[in-house]
């Protein structure tokens, strides 16, 4: 990954701080409002007031957006050309546990994250670091999936799925099933060539392949270990590339069989198709595993008012249904059906799926991440 975050100096950094103070306390004796403690659009005088103060601000500090990822490219384009705002997205191919580690590094400095797009496995262990906000559309994200306090609230989601490039693995067929990746007469056809996005001990795109083969191999939401073994054995057969996943790597043929989220390997089978590069995605019949990513607004966020609009934005029926044009599932799906607000067309582009996987509870997520994160480097060696 090309990671570019790096640390101002001292005399920045107090520059930074002195200027924002001097900043709130011109405010507030102007009577203006401070975005930073708005918990709500209405609460800081409407919707005409945040969009005034957020262009006023002009500048949104975005991090890890991948382009094609769940269509932010297109969705941060038509952000910035309908209110002039310019946004900077820092190491956009990093992971959920890059962004914690920014806002904690980087708070009170202008370069500092304002916004967050973590999995749930980073929201609910860093709730100090957000900012409660609850958008205009709060009632329409289902309960289980947001905080209570508006810290943190799921956005869109997918399940796991593989992706394969059949002319990679021939004579063997792509895999439909954790069942097939282990299959004694595909092993050495898929020797060096199954991966996965990153490591799961910080990327939640990771983790969640390690949960779905927990669930294909006698596992749980309360056993992720039979996850870890199954890549232990995928590792001693020669077969898991270490690799991080990704439409280039797919697209050079060094990891043509890719277990990631449906978004990135549909988004994926539609950059390459005309690139003379064919694949097949597929749910695996024995791992269903979904999750949503969360978003969050750091309470260090420099531009406050920008970062309170952004959430708006991602939360209309514009920003939800440009995810789902990205392949990915809005969280307020059931919502917009009943509204008759969905994109049929980026509807219909979704893979179907039979049944609803059970969400993950706070407690189930935190017991996974912390085996994972105590056994994977040794089970992997």
């Amino acid at each position: 990954m090309n990671r570019n975050l790096k640390l101002a100096g001292a005399a920045i950094a107090l520059v930074a701080s002195i200027t924002a103070c001097s900043s709130k306390s011109d405010a507030k004796a102007a009577g203006a409002v401070d975005w930073a403690t708005q918990a709500s659009a209405a609460a800081g005088g409407g919707m005409d007031a945040l969009v005034a103060a957020a262009k006023k601000e002009g500048v949104l500090n975005a991090i890890t957006l991948p382009r094609t990822w769940a269509n932010y490219g297109k969705i941060m384009d038509d952000f910035s050309a309908k209110y002039g705002i310019k946004i900077n997205d820092a190491i956009p191919d990093g992971s959920s546990g890059d962004e914690i580690n920014a806002v904690n590094k980087d708070k009170n400095l202008p370069s500092a994250p304002d916004v967050l797009d973590v999995g749930n496995s980073h929201a609910l262990p860093n709730t100090n670091l957000f900012a409660p906000y609850k958008v205009a559309s709060w009632a329409d994200i289902p309960d289980d999936l947001k905080a209570a306090d508006g810290t943190w609230y799921g956005d869109y989601g997918g399940y796991i799925t593989f992706a394969c490039d059949a002319s990679k693995i021939a004579p063997a067929p792509c895999p439909t099933s954790f069942k097939d990746l282990v299959n004694p007469a595909n092993v050495a056809a898929y020797k060096g060539k199954v991966a996965i996005n990153g490591d799961p001990t910080a990327a939640n795109a990771a983790f969640s392949a390690v949960w779905a083969a927990a669930l294909a191999n006698g596992g749980s939401l309360d056993n992720i270990q039979p996850g870890i073994d199954f890549f232990a054995t995928l590792k001693h057969n020669g077969e898991y590339n270490s690799t991080q996943s990704s439409e280039s790597t797919i697209e050079q043929g060094a990891t043509p069989i890719a277990i990631d989220w449906e978004f990135n390997n549909s988004q994926y089978a539609a950059d390459l198709k005309p690139k003379g590069v064919t694949l097949t995605v597929a749910i695996p019949t024995d791992g269903l595993f979904s999750a949503y990513y969360d978003q969050a607004i750091s309470k260090y966020a420099p531009h406050p008012a920008a970062a309170r609009l952004w959430e708006e934005y991602l939360y209309s029926t514009i920003g939800q249904n440009d995810f789902m044009g990205g392949f990915a599932r809005p969280v307020q799906f059931a919502a917009m059906e009943k509204a008759g607000t969905l994109d049929a067309t980026a509807f219909a582009n979704l893979p179907k799926v039979d049944s609803e996987p059970a969400q993950p509870t706070a407690a189930q997520l935190t017991t996974a991440q912390n085996l994972v994160t105590a056994k994977w480097a040794s089970s992997l060696a």
